[in-house]
């Protein structure tokens, strides 16, 4: 069976990163920009990422420029931006696609695991959240309307659940 752990991706530096570094851990990955009416979001997922973070939880930042080209940075802009704008201490990956033909296989895998709306799997827009239990696998989808802090009870529950 696929989970999390299955794949790798490159670290914002560079660096190929097994994505089983988190393994044990409840994790969310979301696909994120700079210049995208959700951008403010990145306070509430560095927010949540301090609030959980001790008990084995992590953001997964994924930067995608395939919606409206709202993160058309390279790495150093986009760390920059994180960085000053929003304090983000979370770990952010190399830019990557989340539909279409050259999408990451992590989010081929993701989509596969739960679809959005109607069935459809297709990523509708930056800051769509996938929250990954202790044990690899999909837990839940959510739009990006939803703000970070609406998922805090259901990362709460996901990280008390771990020890059942």
């Amino acid at each position: 069976m696929t989970t999390l752990y299955d794949f790798e991706a490159q670290s914002l530096d560079g660096n190929p990163t097994p994505l089983s570094n988190w393994r044990g851990q409840v994790v969310l990955v979301v696909n994120v920009a700079s210049q995208c009416g959700f951008t403010p979001q990145y306070s509430g997922l560095e927010a949540l990422y301090q609030q959980f973070r001790d008990q084995g939880f992590a953001v997964l930042g994924f930067p995608c420029n395939q919606f409206g080209r709202q993160e058309p940075g390279d790495a150093e802009e986009i760390r920059r931006f994180c960085d000053t704008q929003y304090g983000v201490t979370f770990p952010l990956f190399a830019k990557i696609d989340v539909n279409g033909a050259d999408a990451h296989p992590l989010y081929r895998w993701l989509k596969s695991q739960k679809p959005g709306v109607l069935g459809t799997e297709g990523i509708k827009w930056n800051f769509t959240k996938f929250l990954i239990g202790r044990d690899g696998q999909v837990l839940a989808r959510h739009a990006p309307t939803e703000s970070p802090e609406k998922l805090a009870p259901e990362i709460a529950a996901a990280l008390a659940a771990a020890g059942d």
